[in-house]
């Protein structure tokens, strides 16, 4: 390393040469250790990067650095440093790989939703790739095949409804009964992004204290879409389990049941809100944003099996699907990932229905077009106090009996601890209040609390507990 070389990773003078950032050598550099620390490869920080890190750490200001390098050379002052730390361990440390990937062809689940974005566009742009995998995308009928296929370990990792890997952890089986099946949330995969979608013949009839009698389809009984549409009823004083009916239907097939008319309606996922007006069968009566901005929906994760079995793998597959979260909330990129998952191997839905959904630029069936770019969103944080909402409506409807310790279930379940870590070694933001995973939420204007979850499920006046 010469004089020249051994400033220039750290110099904001043009006339060295560099990259806009002022820590390389060349653009072309600084792009590729940018894509090399996105992939994790320890290379990024080896061999000269090393060098002139510890030249820094130790000789902070710019003029002192430059003059001592002049004066006695990058050699002799190398050697100097050398003496006193050891720089070819630190190097040969930095050079050495992460653990091998102990598992590189994956079969991963998903529905074809817009939920599902970060985890479908991984695969068309790259970023399974970019970690060393090898995935395979299993498009699945329905949350109940999802639950049997992880079960029976047909899939390695898979898109969850957030509440399905907290059902199945509590012996609930994600939709049925059965023995515990310890099962992880990594990431939520979106936030918002659902609706109430109603039949064009009751656009004259959006008062929910008149919909009695009504049918309504939700995805999956362990889903956000059941308890919020739980929770709109019973805040206008309709029993949901006695004054309408709520049928469990595939997000694929609410469509057609809407135009069948066995249904009046459904609070499902996009794009199946937004194809029913594309369609010109349904109108957007509500966006679940106005009833919790910020609610979680789905979620991406794996049994603590193969975590335990693929350590590195998991880890991989976590730095994937964070990358490709962060890419999704960019409403800037959103135009390129609809044409990214429109095709038929993922949603096979036409790109502007996609995008509609996922900009916030919307006709809504009423003969008006919407802006609302939160109408969808992606925040990969697990949040404690998300599931424990999600635990709280399980125990309100009856879906889970007995006694609930909703904090150490959260807190198995949920692995915010493991995305705080890989977020950082991302150069992610983390916010502060991440630390302890638990904040405020506030739904149809009422506060929940998660350090009183039990005060807030008596607080009801419509349960079934």
């Amino acid at each position: 390393m010469n004089d020249e070389n051994l400033y220039r990773p750290y110099s904001t003078d043009s006339s060295l040469g560099g990259c806009g950032c002022g820590q390389h050598r060349s653009q072309a550099e600084h792009d590729q250790q940018a894509h090399m620390l996105r992939a994790g490869d320890p290379e990024a920080l080896s061999g000269d990067f090393i060098e002139a890190a510890a030249v820094r750490a130790l000789f902070p200001h710019d003029a002192t650095r430059r003059n001592l390098i002049r004066a006695v050379g990058a050699p002799t002052l190398m050697a100097a440093i050398g003496a006193v730390l050891p720089l070819a361990s630190m190097q040969a440390m930095a050079m050495q790989k992460p653990g091998a990937l102990e598992k590189k062809d994956l079969k991963i689940g998903f529905i074809p939703i817009n939920c599902a974005t970060p985890l479908i566009m991984a695969d068309p742009m790259g970023m399974y790739r970019d970690q060393g995998l090898n995935v395979t995308l299993s498009k699945t009928a329905g949350w109940a095949l999802v639950r049997d296929q992880m079960i029976n370990r047909e899939l390695d990792a898979s898109h969850f409804l957030a509440p399905m890997p907290l059902a199945m952890s509590a012996g609930a089986g994600g939709g049925g009964t059965g023995p515990a099946q310890q099962m992880r949330v990594a990431t939520i995969q979106n936030i918002n992004g659902q609706a109430i979608t109603l039949a064009l013949k009751h656009k004259d009839n959006r008062d929910p204290r008149k919909w009695k009698g009504f049918k309504f389809a939700v995805p999956f009984d362990y889903s956000v879409h059941n308890f919020l549409l739980r929770y709109y009823l019973a805040e206008h004083g309709l029993d949901p389990d006695r004054d309408v009916q709520i049928r469990v239907t595939p997000p694929p097939e609410m469509v057609a049941n809407l135009r069948a008319g066995n249904i009046d309606g459904f609070l499902g996922p996009d794009p199946f809100n937004q194809r029913a007006v594309y369609d010109q069968i349904g109108f957007i009566h509500l966006l679940t944003k106005d009833l919790w901005n910020g609610h979680p929906c789905c979620a991406f994760g794996a049994s603590q099996a193969f975590i335990d079995q693929n350590p590195n793998t998991f880890a991989a597959l976590y730095r994937a699907i964070l990358n490709a979260t962060a890419m999704a909330h960019k409403q800037e990129n959103r135009a390129a990932i609809a044409k990214a998952i429109c095709t038929p191997n993922y949603l096979n839905q036409p790109e502007t229905v996609i995008f509609q959904a996922l900009s916030g630029r919307f006709a809504d069936g009423l003969g008006k077009v919407r802006n609302e770019p939160d109408r969808a969103d992606f925040d990969a944080l697990p949040w404690y106090s998300m599931a424990t909402w999600m635990l709280t409506q399980m125990k309100r409807w009856g879906y889970i009996k007995g006694d609930v310790n909703y904090k150490a279930l959260a807190e198995q379940v949920f692995l915010l601890t493991d995305a705080r870590k890989q977020m950082a070694g991302l150069n992610m933001p983390v916010p502060a209040a991440a630390a302890s995973g638990y904040k405020l939420f506030s739904i149809m204007g009422k506060t929940f609390d998660p350090a009183r979850p039990q005060d807030y499920l008596n607080s009801f006046a419509i349960k079934r507990t």
